[in-house]
């Protein structure tokens, strides 16, 4: 499976721009998935629910299912958070998986920078960093790509660029 990221600082503009490159992968036939990371502690899940009571309870793993879909809860309970590699094995295969956040896993990935935002870069320490997407132009040793320009940052990830160095 096809992995490829975006990484940046809180309120860089990583999920607007997910929202927007998903509709134009699949738009063009692929079938796309996506990870985010959390840095904090988070639930999906509604308490007094059913399910909430079943992990309350202290089951592993909760699955809720209906005709329209189904969600996998898995309490770490105390275990590590898992690898990158380990959640994205337990994913069903597609054409592309994008993760959103997992800056230390070593995928590549397009940074995406707002100056205004008053963050540093992540390239100069990150080797995985393949271009980087900002809402004004910079100068950089690596591709700069409009972060409002989805098609063009689409053709970016798929390598239609010419150089399809990301490809894993």
């Amino acid at each position: 499976m096809r992995v490829f990221g975006l990484a940046g600082w809180s309120g860089s503009g990583k999920t607007t721009l997910l929202t927007k490159l998903i509709p134009e992968l699949v738009g063009r036939g692929l079938t796309v998935s996506t990870i985010k990371h959390a840095h904090h502690e988070f639930d999906i899940d509604k308490p007094g629910k059913d399910s909430w009571l079943h992990r309350q309870a202290g089951a592993s793993e909760v699955m809720v299912a209906s005709s329209r879909r189904f969600a996998l809860m898995h309490e770490l309970r105390g275990a590590p958070e898992p690898a990158l590699d380990a959640l994205t094995a337990r994913m069903a295969p597609v054409d592309l998986l994008l993760v959103e956040g997992f800056k230390a896993h070593p995928h590549p990935k397009l940074e995406v920078h707002r100056p205004s935002v008053g963050k540093p870069f992540l390239y100069p320490g990150d080797a995985h960093i393949v271009a980087i997407a900002a809402d004004e132009p910079l100068t950089a040793p690596l591709p700069v790509l409009d972060l409002a320009d989805a098609a063009a940052i689409a053709d970016f990830i798929l390598g239609d660029n010419g150089s399809g160095a990301w490809r894993n």
